[in-house]
C-alpha cells in the first residue's frame, strides 16, 4: 500500500474555515473597540468644551456665554470650518472663525483664547456634528451630539450638553 504525505481536502477546508472565523471575529471587535473609541473622544471633547465654556463665563464676571449666530435658533456647527456657520476656536470675541474659514483653515483668534482649536466630530458621526446654540442673552447654551454606543452612563443616539451637565 502507497502512503501519500500531505493533507486531504477536508482536512485543508477545516483549517480554512477555522482562520475564516477567527478573521471574522477579530474584525468585528477591532470595529467595536473603534466605536467605543470614538465615543470616548466625543464625551471628551465636550468636557473639553464644556471646560473653555465656564472660563469665558468666568472670565465675563458670570454675565454670558459666548452667543450663537441668529441665537436660539440657528446651530453653530463647532469645529467643523467647511460649513457656512462654523467655529474654529473659542476667544474673547466667543466663538471665531464664524462663516469666514476657509475649509481645513484655522481662524484668527484674538485675546485671551480658551480653546485654541475646537474639536471636531471623528467619523462616522453618528448622525451629528458637534453642535452649539445659546440664548439671546448669553445666560445658558446647549451643545449637540451623538454617540454610536453605550459610553458610561449615556446610551447610543443624540445628547445634549448644557451649564448643568450633559444628558
Amino acid at each position: 500500500m502507497i502512503k501519500r504525505k500531505g493533507f486531504t481536502l477536508i482536512e485543508l477546508l477545516v483549517v480554512i474555515g477555522i482562520i475564516a472565523l477567527l478573521s471574522t471575529l477579530a474584525v468585528v471587535a477591532l470595529n467595536n473597540a473603534r466605536a467605543k473609541a470614538r465615543d470616548g473622544k466625543r464625551v471628551a471633547d465636550i468636557k473639553q468644551m464644556q471646560t473653555a465654556l465656564e472660563l469665558y463665563y468666568a472670565n465675563r464676571n458670570q454675565n454670558a456665554y459666548p452667543i450663537s449666530t441668529a441665537a436660539g435658533t440657528a446651530a453653530l456647527v463647532l469645529g467643523d470650518t467647511s460649513t457656512a456657520v462654523n467655529s474654529s476656536c473659542l476667544d474673547d470675541d466667543g466663538w471665531s472663525g464664524s462663516g469666514t474659514s476657509t475649509a481645513g483653515g484655522a481662524a484668527n483668534c484674538y485675546g485671551t483664547i480658551y480653546m485654541g482649536q475646537v474639536p471636531s466630530n471623528p467619523t462616522p458621526t453618528a448622525g451629528t456634528a458637534y453642535t452649539y446654540v445659546s440664548d439671546a442673552s448669553g445666560a445658558t447654551y446647549t451643545m449637540t451630539f451623538g454617540l454610536e454606543g453605550v459610553t458610561g452612563s449615556l446610551n447610543a443616539g443624540g445628547h445634549t450638553a448644557t451649564p448643568a451637565g450633559i444628558q
